[in-house]
């Protein structure tokens, strides 16, 4: 069975919630059927790439010989797909960009030994736009482009986070989720600072309620950091 090219391109700001999104989408994975190789940090150059995945199919890694199509193409034919996901893919040189078109460029297009994954920040979307890389830019078959939460989704987010920590009482009045929502832009990860920092003050002050006040200060705290 043909498989076309597939290459996957996730940005987002900072906080956006890049990496929970997609370990989310990674355990509803049939794991039989996939291969997972998780590369966290892209400066490892172009050898660094295919070390890892030489290595995580199984292989040995020859210096100056080692390229990752045969494992990659012998798991295919038992019928396990390889996915290389790629955290910080806007740290990624033309070289290595170049070098993962490679590695989803095989037999005249038709096949594709692996599919590929990026994920980094806007600035890898425009790098990825630029003429010299048009053919990686073809390869992209999803795209996507992370928002922040909006308001609704911000209050429903820390109603969620209370609910796990085991707490049904109101901690946060509408007040300070909209402080909140706004002081962070709507981005997960400076929510989740400013609540937290916001708890803390309200534990401080002995008050049962994370009040305004509590809130400005936590804001202050965050920002100042």
């Amino acid at each position: 069975m043909h498989r076309r090219t597939r290459v996957g391109l996730i940005t987002g700001e900072v906080g956006a919630g890049k990496t929970v999104a997609v370990r989310a989408s990674l355990a509803q994975l049939d794991h039989p059927r996939h291969k997972v190789i998780y590369l966290a940090n892209p400066a490892v150059g172009v050898a660094g790439i295919h070390h890892a995945i030489v290595t995580s199919l199984g292989g040995v890694p020859r210096p100056h010989k080692s390229t990752p199509i045969p494992q990659a193409t012998e798991n295919n034919e038992r019928g396990r797909v390889p996915i290389l996901i790629i955290e910080e893919a806007h740290l990624l040189d033309h070289e290595q960009l170049e070098a993962i078109r490679m590695l989803t460029n095989d037999e005249m297009d038709s096949n594709s030994p692996l599919a590929c994954l990026l994920i980094g920040q806007p600035t890898l979307r425009h790098k990825i736009k630029l003429g010299v890389l048009a053919a990686l830019d073809q390869r992209i078959q999803v795209r996507y482009s992370m928002p922040s939460m909006n308001g609704e989704e911000t209050a429903s987010y820390l109603v969620h986070h209370r609910a796990l920590a085991g707490r049904t009482d109101t901690l946060f009045t509408d007040d300070v989720i909209t402080l909140t929502h706004d002081t962070a832009r709507g981005y997960p990860r400076a929510v989740n600072n400013r609540a937290v920092h916001a708890l803390l003050s309200a534990y401080a002050e002995r008050n049962p309620i994370v009040d305004e006040t509590s809130t400005r200060a936590a804001v202050a705290e965050v920002t100042a950091e």
